[in-house]
Formats: C-alpha cells, sequence, structure tokens
C-alpha cells in the first residue's frame, strides 16, 4: 500500500462510520473520502439533524485538483466556490454515501432534494424537457424507498453524465444500482445542493477543504 493511503481515514458523522475508501460490488474501482459531515435543519430553533453525507472519489481527482489549488489554504478553499464547482464538474467520477440519522420516507427526502435541484438547473438555465423527465425518474424511483435510521442510498456520479442509485437498509453497498438516470445536469445539481453555492451541508464543505488541504501536500497519492 502506498504511503499516501496511511493519509487517508475515515470519518465519523453521528453514529455514522464513513470508512476511508470503499470499492462497491461488481465493480473495479476505489473511491477515497473526500470528506462527510452532517446535514441537517433550524427547526424551531433547534438544529435537527436528518442525515450523515459522504462524498467519495476516484484518485485521479487529487491530480485534477492540485493543479490549480495546492497552496490554498482550508479557509481559502472553503470560501471559493469555484473550488467546489471543480470537484462537481471534474473528470472523475464521485460516489456519494447518504445514511439518515432520522425516519424519513424516500417521497419525503425526494422531494426536497428535486425542489433544490430544480431550483438550481432553472438558476443555471439548464433546466429542460430532459431534466424535467429526469426529475420524474428519480422521484419514481424513490417513492416507494423507506428510510429508517442507518438506511440510505448510495449515488454514483459519472463525469458523462449518468447517476446510478442504489437503496441500503444499513451501511451495505449493494451489488447492483436501482437504476441509472442519464442527464448531466441533474447529475451534477444532486452534489451542487449537497456542496455548491446554497449546501445542504456546510460541515462537508469544510470536511472536503481540510481534507484536501493534506490530500493535495502529498507528491504521489494512491489508494
Amino acid at each position: 500500500m502506498a504511503k499516501a493511503a496511511f493519509m487517508i481515514t475515515g470519518v465519523k458523522v453521528e453514529f455514522i462510520e464513513f470508512p476511508a475508501v470503499v470499492t462497491p460490488p461488481s465493480s473495479t474501482k476505489s473511491y477515497f473520502l473526500g470528506g462527510a459531515g452532517v446535514r441537517g435543519l433550524d427547526v424551531d430553533g433547534e438544529f435537527v439533524k436528518f442525515t450523515g453525507l459522504g462524498v467519495y472519489l476516484e484518485e485521479k481527482a487529487v491530480a485534477s485538483l492540485t493543479l490549480k489549488w495546492k497552496g490554498k489554504t482550508p479557509s481559502q478553499l472553503f470560501e471559493s466556490l469555484d473550488f467546489y464547482r471543480d470537484i462537481i464538474k471534474g473528470p472523475f467520477e464521485k460516489f456519494i454515501r447518504c445514511t439518515k440519522v432520522r425516519t424519513l420516507e424516500g417521497s419525503e427526502y425526494v422531494r426536497k432534494v428535486s425542489e433544490n435541484c430544480i431550483a438550481h438547473m432553472k438558476f443555471e438555465g439548464t433546466y429542460g424537457d430532459a431534466e424535467e423527465k429526469a426529475i420524474q425518474e428519480l422521484r419514481e424511483a424513490f417513492k416507494v424507498q423507506f428510510f429508517p435510521p442507518g438506511a440510505g442510498v448510495f449515488f454514483r456520479q459519472s463525469p458523462n453524465g449518468a447517476l446510478g442509485l442504489r437503496f441500503s437498509k444499513d451501511e451495505t453497498i449493494p451489488e447492483h444500482e436501482y437504476v441509472v438516470i442519464n442527464n448531466k445536469p441533474l447529475s451534477e445539481a444532486v452534489l451542487e445542493t449537497m456542496i455548491g453555492e446554497i449546501p445542504v451541508s456546510p460541515a462537508l464543505k469544510e470536511s472536503l477543504a481540510t481534507r484536501f488541504y493534506e490530500f493535495m501536500k502529498i507528491d504521489n497519492f494512491n489508494i
């Protein structure tokens, strides 16, 4: 194992353990943990935690980002929307784990996700008939799902625009994807809503900035 692997650590968010590296079943690709954090909302003056989010990336993501961002401080990375857009739109796969802290109906979860994605795509001018159809596919995939604490969703975001979904009742990654939605604006919007300009998880953004600052100091990053 290369020395860089010793620099990669897992992260615990509430009761959720995000391992340092994952390899989905039936896949030859391994992904390292870029960052993890909680998603919550202020409800009647109290911060209520709903999900834990972990963003995994292909190894080549570090080399891709290092050319532009090496030498920046964690604060500079955190404050730069371009840094996160380079992750979202980068030419490498992302594998996102969203594990529920509180019980959520699939229809309840996807309603908010789809609203956020539509708002972003409309703002970017990328929401059209194809995207409307893709949103319907997303809602259909979630409407029969139920997520008790510990259950969750695995999103695979491909650079070519494919958005693969897996559903699990625990931390186990299912062998096969439940559905693949081929729509690049939607695929990117899902991650944009998590770490973009109006993020659902500032803690995840901070984790990505802090960890990438360390990753980009490594000369030969390997997992």
